[in-house]
């Protein structure tokens, strides 16, 4: 019996576009991811997937249980003064990962006026190389100086279950860093 083939997806079916920021007034710190992966998108939450450390790791930051309904995770998350955004508004990505992002078709978010309207921000958190890359790639090049000024950069580890390299307890100790500006 011959097999069915299944076409790989166009360019067109690989376009995937982020969530809008959660941040309140009161947030210190904004975590930019790269984009959300697959069941992320498909759950319409940030950090979706069971095995991403995303949510234990902001248990172990500030408390908030990664038990919680979705919302209630979030509300708790501002209220301790983190934000979630993503660098990227769009791109083209079949699949969840970062690698898979096809650097054309790179749309950034307006981070830089979103953190100008945030004067209580006070750190930018990435969460992943990929991240920390097209923000310096789209972003910090044009990022107004007095935002630049205010705000510290922090490169972290991603917590997607895809980065296996580097252990648990170290990225963990990494991300408690972020202690300093909550």
């Amino acid at each position: 019996m011959p097999r069915a083939s299944v076409a790989a997806p166009s360019n067109a079916d690989a376009r995937v576009e982020s969530f809008p920021p959660r941040v309140t007034r009161e947030c210190r710190v904004l975590v930019l991811g790269s984009m959300p992966g697959v069941r992320s998108l498909a759950l319409s939450q940030y950090y979706g997937h069971p095995h991403n450390l995303f949510w234990p790791f902001m248990q172990a930051l500030c408390g908030v249980a990664a038990d919680l309904p979705y919302a209630t995770r979030v509300a708790a998350l501002n209220a301790a003064g983190v934000g979630l955004w993503d660098v990227l508004k769009a791109c083209e990505r079949p699949g969840s990962l970062d690698s898979e992002i096809a650097a054309h078709s790179e749309e950034p978010n307006a981070i830089g006026e979103l953190v100008a309207s945030h004067p209580s921000l006070r750190a930018l958190a990435f969460n992943g190389g990929k991240a920390w890359q097209s923000f310096r790639r789209h972003v910090q090049p044009r990022l107004p100086d007095a935002v630049a000024a205010r705000v510290a950069l922090v490169p972290l580890p991603s917590t997607s279950p895809a980065n296996a390299s580097v252990p648990r307890g170290s990225k963990l100790e990494r991300w408690l860093a972020l202690r300093q500006w909550l």
